[in-house]
């Protein structure tokens, strides 16, 4: 899981030279008995947390996972997940992070991707994961989580008699285990000495790199720590104990292990960890809890503005609110900003930008200004130019180019993908090595980044990067498909909306039935945020001079049609 040591740029921050566990650790030694943990009304102190990281480390060992193992954790927000990632860091084992929500298919890709030995995941998923599992090149243990097994009295008595989705069948001659039991018996069992490597992969997360097919994203325990003092010093106070951030992004987003999690604790905070949510549950914890820190998607914060429960609602406990995962448009962020002020919020919306390839956000807009249609400046030693696209040509200020970036939180690489590698990460004359984003933006005499567009097609749908080509492979190998062309449409909750164009075989109508098969199909393949929400049937479909379907043409006539359904209800 290594990848060849990258000549980085310098950096003035002290940042921890130690594991993501040993920045726990260092946490739990300065404040033992605050709370690192909120979950469903249960608090878990810092001791507490560490005291169950190193136990869940030693059954990991008793089962005979070592250094550079990999175990997939594909969990939402709970403390299980959160406790196995620190618990195989701990062993100096990587975690792979896996959607739950992920198609059975893709489930197996992951699984041999990563030659994961054991995968994580909740009770109500295991049929799912056990097909997936039961696919995969190599035999893959299932280790069961349950929400109840951490859950306070009585919630835990009256969980379990009203979900029957937490009863467990496991397969005769599988060695799955449940958690709860998992994490037992381990008195004899000695946690191995893990010596920090800067160049070492901790954590796998996923993206589409600049192809659109999934790439795994090799980071290091550097890159996620030096993320979490970046953060902290932005934040606006003193990120620290007594500080709580409702942590509602998922753990296997960059954006929610990243600064969500991450940072938060290892900065000594609390984590109000909240596995699903719809805006109205959502809003009810934001009230209940109080968080200091809120952070989301802009399909979050639109969905918020609309909801009851805030009326007349005291929010002046907040101290940061943070935006990501897509452009927060100047419309919605001046909404936003008009919510926060009328319910007392001495703060308004902070856009930050960023690439699962940096962990997650590396420019932030700073706490004390905003420059309208800015993401903002970079955080502490991460470094932006605006260069030619595809050279180390920069720019002068205010011209549009390719943003490109260096610094501490610079992936180690896509695993198994050489050629990927060697377009996105280029070293220049001087021995450093800076990612090109395959986004378009311009920099101000002030250094204020404005992200423009994207170089690549990408479709973003509630925080999630959607890659039109990947769908279109999957499309166009159902029997009826003939050929496909994917495009995000305007939405106004998600943003965009995922809608395919088809053009038929001979022999097959454009029916509902039909339609619904090839929706059937797509769900044995595509993860549910990438599944199509829109089938649209054509004779066919406009072309590119030299053949291509012409996307773009696409793109325009779905928002005309948006435009006049707009004129027309006003």
């Amino acid at each position: 899981m290594k990848f060849p040591p990258i000549n980085r740029t310098p950096v003035s921050h002290p940042y921890p030279m130690t594991t993501m566990f040993g920045a726990i650790e260092l946490s739990a030694k300065r404040v033992p008995d605050a709370p690192a943990l909120l979950f469903e009304g249960k608090y878990t102190t810092f001791r507490e947390f560490v005291e169950r990281i190193e136990q869940t480390a030693k059954a990991f060992v008793k089962f005979g996972i070592k250094k550079d193992d990999v175990v997939t954790i594909c969990m939402p927000n709970t403390p299980q997940g959160v406790i196995c990632l620190y618990a195989l860091n701990r062993i100096g084992a990587v975690a792979n992070m896996v959607h739950p929500l992920s198609s059975q298919k893709n489930i197996t890709f992951y699984l041999d991707y990563s030659e994961s030995k054991m995968i994580l995941t909740l009770a109500q998923f295991y049929d799912k994961v056990r097909a997936a599992a039961d696919e995969a090149e190599k035999d893959v243990t299932v280790l069961v989580a349950r929400i109840r097994d951490e859950l306070p009295f009585p919630k835990n008595i009256l969980f379990r008699a009203v979900k029957n989705k937490e009863i467990v069948n496991i397969p005769e001659g599988k060695n799955d285990l449940i958690f709860s039991e998992f994490v037992k018996n381990t008195d004899g069992i000695t946690l191995p000495e893990v010596v920090f490597d800067k160049n070492k992969t901790a954590v796998i997360l996923y993206s589409g790199g600049t192809s659109g097919t999934p790439k795994g994203i090799m980071l290091s325990d550097f890159n996620f720590n030096a993320l979490g003092m970046q953060v902290a010093e932005i934040s606006g106070c003193n990120l620290d104990y007594g500080c709580k951030f409702l942590s509602v992004m998922p753990i296997f987003h960059g954006f929610g292990l990243g600064i969500g999690i991450h940072t938060v604790l290892e900065n000594g905070a609390m984590c109000i960890l909240i596995p699903q949510f719809t805006k109205e549950t959502y809003a009810k914890a934001v009230l209940k809890h109080k968080p200091n820190f809120i952070a989301g998607v802009p399909t979050l914060y639109e969905a918020l503005l609309k909801v009851d429960i805030f009326n007349g609602a005291d929010l002046s406990f907040l101290i940061g609110v943070f935006s990501g995962g897509d452009s927060l448009s100047p419309e919605l962020k001046k909404r936003a900003d008009k919510f926060l002020k009328e319910h007392n919020a001495s703060v308004q919306i902070r856009e930050g930008y960023g690439l699962t390839e940096c962990v997650t956000a590396s420019c932030v807009t700073p706490h004390d200004r905003a420059k309208e249609g800015s993401i903002g400046l970079p955080l502490r030693d991460m470094i932006y130019k605006i260069v030619e696209p595809g050279t180390f040509n920069e720019l002068p200020r205010g011209e549009r180019g390719e943003i490109i970036i260096t610094g501490p939180t610079l992936m180690l690489g896509y695993m198994n993908a050489d050629e990927e590698n060697a377009k996105t990460l280029r070293v220049d004359e001087n021995g450093t090595t800076w990612m090109f984003s395959g986004d378009m933006g311009l920099m101000d005499e002030e250094g204020f980044v404005y992200f423009k567009q994207r170089m690549k097609r990408l479709i973003v749908t509630s925080g999630y990067n959607v890659y039109p080509t990947h769908i279109e492979n999957i499309l166009d190998k159902h029997d009826a498909v003939d050929y496909s062309c994917v495009i995000g449409v305007r939405d106004p909750y998600k943003m965009q909306r995922v809608r395919a164009y088809i053009v038929l075989k001979s022999g097959f109508e454009a029916t509902e039935e039909t339609k619904q098969q090839i929706l059937d199909y797509c769900k044995t393949y595509l993860d549910v945020f990438e599944r199509p929400k829109e089938i649209i049937f054509k004779d066919e479909l406009p072309k590119t001079l030299v053949g291509k379907v012409a996307y773009h043409s696409l793109e325009e006539e779905a928002e005309k049609e948006l435009q006049e359904k707009e004129t027309a209800t006003v």
